[in-house]
């Protein structure tokens, strides 16, 4: 069986490969470089550990609440300026 390498860097995993295998879509594939070849292998879809924890943290207030607690509150979106940074305007 052969495939050919698209103008992408695709190919086309032969069906009869894909059902020996069981390939379906999203399917997990790892490369090893051998001496003048590549192994192509089933990988395992092992997810990132932050994929992990992803959702299981409790925070005690909304993300938005901490944020302005550790960098101070945002400057307003009305073109006001940034505070501490205030511009002293002259008075007529």
């Amino acid at each position: 069986m052969k495939s050919i390498i698209s103008s992408k860097g695709q190919i086309t995993i032969p069906a009869k490969v894909r059902e020996k295998l069981g390939f379906v879509p999203g399917t997990v594939v790892r490369f090893q470089l051998r001496e003048g070849s590549a192994l192509l292998r089933k990988g395992t879809p092992g997810l990132h550990p932050v994929d992990q924890l992803f959702g299981r943290l409790k925070l005690p207030k909304p993300v938005d609440a901490l944020l302005d607690e550790m960098r101070g509150p945002r400057p307003r979106a009305s073109g006001a300026s940034p505070a501490g940074s205030a511009r002293k305007t002259k008075t007529r």
